[in-house]
């Protein structure tokens, strides 16, 4: 899948969804295979801005899914 830019939960549901999809893994499957609540899983890929940050991460590792941050330029890299 090509980059794809994550703008808010919307869009990184999105892909999480795309995904999933593309693995051929059920909802039901990757809770399974997680440990995450289905409905959990369901809010997050609606792009629920509550979802707690680190089960969204868990499931971007869990699914491949890599994200990148740029820094603005002129900011320091240490």
């Amino acid at each position: 899948m090509p980059p794809f830019p994550i703008t808010d939960a919307k869009s990184l549901g999105l892909v999480l969804r795309q995904t999933r999809k593309a693995l051929g893994i059920t909802q039901e499957e990757l809770s399974l295979q997680t440990g995450i609540s289905r409905p959990t899983i369901r809010s997050i890929e609606r792009g629920k801005e509550t979802a707690h940050l680190g089960l969204v991460l868990q499931l971007c590792r869990d699914l491949g899914v890599s994200l990148d941050a740029t820094q603005p330029e002129g900011m320091d890299q240490k």
